[in-house]
């Protein structure tokens, strides 16, 4: 394999990583909102716990993938 094939697979999997982690944070926000908390601005709430672990895994995915793009741009 060469360096161009392993960027394009690791941009792949970076990729399907980031679109869970993008899922998971949705899922929750709509949780919440079903029971009652409204999704309009009705209220401001920090994240805590997993949710704030979860959305700084997705900041840090998000700059990988597209440091991987620009990679493989280059290369």
């Amino acid at each position: 394999m060469d360096t161009n094939q392993i960027l394009f697979f690791a941009q792949i999997g970076i990729s399907v990583i980031l679109i869970v982690l993008i899922a998971v944070q949705q899922r929750g926000t709509a949780l919440g909102a079903g029971f009652g908390g409204g999704g309009g601005g009705e209220f401001y709430s920090s994240r805590r716990g997993i949710q704030k672990q979860l959305h700084y895994a997705t900041i840090a995915v998000a700059v990988l993938f597209i440091a991987l793009g620009i990679a493989n741009l280059l290369i």
